[in-house]
C-alpha cells in the first residue's frame, strides 16, 4: 500500500518528504497598522520562517495614504502598494492592504470583521500585532481590532461567510518601547543576525518611507545617502543599535548564554493573554528557530 501511494506522490511531482513538510507547516499572519509595520518589528523572524518552509502574511490595515510630505491620497496608496509588493517579492511573504485611511483608523465592527476573516482565511497558528499602548493611534486602534477578533475567530456565527478556526492561535504583541501603562515583556527573543540582510532589503523597498517620509518627518533627511548599497547600509546602523540589555534575559533563555552573546539583530514578542495560552514546549513548537 505504502510503495502504491509512493509511485502516485512521485508521478504527481510530489515526495514523502514535502508531504511530510506540508503536514508540519506553521502559517504566522502578521497584522501592522501601516506598510512597512510588519517589515520593521517581524521582519527578520519572517525570513527565518520562511526560510525554514512555513508560510507568512504580512496585513496593513491602512493603506497609507497619509504618510509623505509631498503626496497623499489615492496616488500615496498606490505607491505604498506597490511597495509591499516589491517586499512580497524579495521576501516570499504573502501581503496583504486594507483600504482604510492612513491616520484615520478606529476600531469599528467592519473592520474587525475583516480581521476576523484575514486570520481564519490563513489558518493562522500564530497572530502578531502591536501593543495598545503605542504611540500611533493607528497602531493603538490595529492592537485592538486584532484583540477583539482573538476570541471570535472560533465564533461560527459572527463572520459566517468564512470558516470558524478550530483551534485558537497564539496572539502575541510586537516590541515597543513605551512604559505607560505597562513596558514591554520579551516572552521571546529571536536571534535574526543571520537574516539581517533579507530584513534591511525588504524595508528598503519601501523608499517612501525609509528615505523619503521618515527622514523629513525626523529631521534628518540630509542624512539619505544616494546610492542604493549606501542606503541599505544606512538604513541599517540608523535603525539598530547594539542589543539591547532588556533583551538578554529572554535571549539566554532560548539560545543559550554562549550563543546569546553573539547575537547583534534581534526581535523579540510578548504572549497576548487572549487566544491560546502557549506553554515553552509551544512557543519552541511555534518558533522553530529557538535555539538553533
Amino acid at each position: 500500500m505504502r510503495r502504491t501511494i509512493l509511485l502516485f506522490l512521485i508521478l504527481a511531482g510530489i515526495s514523502l518528504h514535502t508531504l511530510e513538510a506540508q503536514e508540519g507547516l506553521l502559517k504566522i499572519i502578521m497584522i501592522g497598522a501601516h506598510p512597512d509595520d510588519c517589515e520593521i518589528k517581524g521582519g527578520g523572524t519572517a525570513a527565518l520562517f520562511i526560510e525554514m518552509g512555513h508560510q507568512v502574511k504580512f496585513v496593513s490595515v491602512t493603506n497609507g495614504d497619509a504618510g509623505h510630505m509631498e503626496m497623499g491620497g489615492g496616488m500615496l496608496a498606490k505607491r505604498r502598494r506597490a511597495e509591499t509588493e516589491e517586499v512580497s517579492r524579495r521576501l516570499g511573504v504573502a501581503y496583504d492592504v486594507l483600504d482604510n485611511h492612513d491616520g484615520e483608523l478606529l476600531a469599528t465592527l467592519p473592520v474587525r470583521l475583516d480581521i476576523i476573516r484575514l486570520i481564519r482565511e490563513w489558518e493562522a497558528d500564530v497572530v502578531i500585532s502591536h501593543r495598545p499602548n503605542d504611540y500611533h493611534p493607528d497602531h493603538r486602534y490595529t492592537a485592538i481590532l486584532v484583540q477583539d477578533a482573538a476570541y471570535m475567530v472560533g465564533v461560527p456565527n459572527v463572520a459566517p461567510d468564512v470558516p470558524p478556526l478550530k483551534k485558537n492561535p497564539v496572539f502575541l504583541y510586537f516590541q515597543d518601547n513605551f512604559q505607560k501603562p505597562n513596558p514591554f515583556t520579551a516572552d521571546i527573543a529571536v536571534d535574526i543576525s543571520s537574516v539581517i540582510d533579507k530584513k534591511i532589503d525588504a524595508m528598503d523597498a519601501h523608499v517612501s518611507q525609509f528615505y523619503e517620509w521618515l527622514p523629513w518627518i525626523g529631521g534628518y533627511a540630509n542624512e539619505v545617502p544616494a546610492g542604493s548599497e549606501e542606503r541599505k547600509q544606512w538604513l541599517r546602523t540608523k535603525r539598530w543599535g547594539s542589543v539591547s540589555q532588556t533583551l538578554l534575559p529572554a535571549l539566554e533563555k532560548w539560545y543559550g548564554k554562549s550563543r546569546a552573546a553573539q547575537a547583534s539583530y534581534v526581535e523579540a514578542f510578548e504572549v497576548c493573554e487572549y487566544g491560546s495560552r502557549p506553554s515553552e514546549e509551544d512557543l519552541r513548537r511555534l518558533f522553530p528557530m529557538l535555539g538553533k
